[in-house]
């Protein structure tokens, strides 16, 4: 721990400089298989789910819908992603991966559990517990303190 700083402020900072690099790292990975990491993260979220509208997907993701509709446009014109209309809501589109992004999908899943593997070699079961439980926590702090101001 840096000297003279207060543990939480050391914990806020180390987590911020690990989501920056982990994303940076992410962008290299997926960038020899064509995509960015916003495009990834995109098709990422959307093998998890049968299918979700746009409003959906950018709260998720948390981005604007503006940076999300380009990044679907984008996937889309590369036949990755469809759009359909929304059955309870006509002015919402429904987003689904196409077939095409299987084989997509299956590589960028391959490329993380090798990188997830190099990054978390030497740490137990039992750490990895442990931190994914706190960061469950302050998510969920962070998603009611962000509501709140919407």
């Amino acid at each position: 721990m840096e000297r003279g700083l207060d543990p939480q402020e050391v914990f806020t900072r180390s987590f911020a400089n690990v989501s920056r690099q982990w994303k940076r790292r992410l962008g290299h990975l997926f960038h020899d298989i064509g995509l960015t990491q916003a495009r990834s993260s995109v098709l990422l979220e959307l093998s998890r789910q049968d299918e979700a509208t746009q409003i959906e997907l950018a709260r998720v993701l948390g981005i604007e819908g503006p940076t999300l509709v380009r990044l679907i446009d984008g996937l889309e014109r590369a036949g990755l992603v469809e759009r359909h209309p929304c059955a309870s809501d006509r002015r919402a589109k429904r987003l689904r991966l196409t077939a095409a992004a299987g084989p997509v999908i299956a590589e960028m899943n391959r490329i993380l559990a090798a990188s997830r593997t190099e990054l978390l070699e030497g740490v137990s079961a039992k750490e990895l517990k442990i931190t994914t439980e706190v960061l469950s926590l302050i998510a969920e702090r962070l998603e009611r303190m962000n509501s709140e101001q919407n």
